[in-house]
């Protein structure tokens, strides 16, 4: 007789580990199959814990302390010795942080009584599962009340640059470099583009970016897109816009790029390339021919506003959905799945959904831009302020970037927040919190922000949108 379960994940990354937690907590008995292999040990917290989110984050931060002792203390008084880079022992405390994180999402699982399946999982008909263990062990896994989809996204691979062992890779690959390249080329200028192509700049890499488009991160509000560029460039990310990848080739460990922009052909000689062009849903071997799941025509999975597909018991979420490819989106979607299948109303705002860019600084949005609000036929207001006169921003040396917000110029509600700056990342929550309360510009306002922090860049923002910054001189407004 089959294994049964209430409910069966497929995918073990932040939305299914999340939805198999919260459907346990709900009384069910819950099922996570997970295939994913790290370091030659099974583990879960899919891409975003073992090659995303959380490595890549590890080596910003590393990256940047070292950039940092290296040509920012002197300001401060502070000399010190030759600043290196051990490369190795960089790695290893990526891998140390990646291990305790997928550690610890295993402890929760058991914790919760939740039952890990190492192996593959594939969806059939009637909410049956084929599961395949490491081993090669098959059997059918049943699910009595519902089937969660969460096998997450994989890199896009374009014919112009094949993958190849160790020179042209993804963004799994490059974060695996045992050195640091001289001549380091990004194919992409896009979040992962950028966060990658940062980490090795910030350690000595001539970083060259070839982006398709002609608009640089064209999804921002257009005046914190043309700051990013501004001081991207500065820190010696060499963007290219409208640059068009047609062809590479590698001989004797270094690849000759082509690529074709408004001049005409051109060519570049790296020592690595990136190919950092965005990610497509995961569903290799995750939906039998007859599981009947629809898919648009770009793969995604066909769902509904609370992640329910055409099947009755059968959803998906996370990267194999509609939407923007966030991990805190799909946990948010996991946990929203597991109260319905547990019989409860849950519903995301998919509005306040934010984005960041961990870049340094980094840049951070929710809501609707400047342009989006316009595009909407909404008659907007808009204030901003910088950095460079916030007094914490100053004492700290990091003084680069603004805040700005979008409102409706009639009724004053919030519409949509962008910062770009040190903590761009936890400042831009502020702004999602009120636009989940429906705050009107004036309630942030009337707050009292605490000095001197970078938050009360926040406030004159705010004051801003209504010509009213206390440390900016502003024209007046009737």
């Amino acid at each position: 007789m089959s294994q049964q379960f209430d409910v069966v994940v497929i995918g073990g990354g932040p939305g299914g580990y999340e939805a198999a937690i919260r459907a346990a907590q709900l009384g069910l008995k819950v099922a996570c199959i997970e295939k994913r292999i790290h370091n030659g040990k099974p583990s879960l917290g899919g891409t975003c814990l073992n090659v995303g989110c959380i490595p890549s984050k590890a080596l910003l931060d590393s990256s940047h302390r070292y950039h940092d002792a290296k040509a920012g203390l002197a300001i401060h008084g502070i000399s010190v010795g030759e600043v290196v880079i051990d490369i190795a022992q960089m790695q290893a405390r990526k891998e140390t942080v990646v291990g305790q994180l997928t550690g610890g999402v295993a402890q929760l699982l058991k914790g919760n009584g939740i039952v890990w399946l190492q192996g593959s999982g594939k969806l059939l008909a009637n909410k049956q599962v084929e599961f395949v263990a490491h081993d090669g062990a098959t059997e059918i896994i049943e699910a009595t009340k519902a089937v969660i989809l969460a096998a997450g996204s994989s890199p896009i691979n374009i014919p112009s640059a094949p993958l190849t062992d160790d020179v042209i890779v993804d963004s799994t690959g490059a974060l695996e470099f045992k050195q640091v390249p001289a001549r380091l080329g990004v194919i992409g200028a896009g979040v992962i583009g950028l966060e990658l192509g940062s980490v090795w700049s910030r350690l000595g890499s001539e970083v060259v970016v070839l982006e398709a488009l002609d608009a640089f991160l064209p999804m921002l509000d257009k005046q914190i897109a043309k700051e990013a560029q501004k001081i991207l460039t500065k820190q010696g990310l060499n963007i290219k816009l409208g640059a068009k990848v047609t062809a590479t080739s590698v001989s004797d460990g270094v690849v000759t790029v082509t690529y074709q922009d408004k001049d005409g052909e051109k060519t570049a000689e790296f020592d690595k390339l990136i190919v950092a062009v965005g990610r497509r849903p995961y569903a290799q071997g995750l939906l039998s021919e007859n599981s009947g799941v629809k898919q648009d025509e770009r793969g995604f999975v066909v769902v509904d506003s609370q992640c329910r597909t055409n099947l009755e018991g059968v959803y998906a979420i996370g990267d194999l959905v509609r939407g923007p490819m966030l991990a805190h989106k799909a946990m948010e979607e996991g946990v929203m799945v597991a109260e319905v299948i547990a019989g409860h109303y849950a519903q995301i705002n998919y509005d306040t959904i934010i984005g960041v860019i961990y870049t340094h600084p980094e840049i951070a949005w929710v809501g609707q831009t400047e342009e989006q609000a316009k595009a909407a036929g909404v008659d907007v207001k808009t204030g901003s302020f910088p950095f460079a006169v916030n007094g914490r921003a100053l004492a700290a040396n990091d003084p680069q970037g603004l805040v700005k917000f979008v409102a409706d110029a009639k009724t004053d509600r919030l519409l949509g927040m962008s910062v770009i700056g040190a903590g761009a990342g936890d400042i831009v929550h502020q702004g999602m919190i009120a636009l989940e309360f429906a705050a009107s510009v004036e309630d942030l306002q009337l707050m009292t922000f605490a000095h001197p922090t970078l938050s009360e860049a926040v406030h004159e923002a705010a004051l801003s949108v209504d010509g009213r910054a206390i440390h900016a001189i502003q024209r007046k407004r009737k």
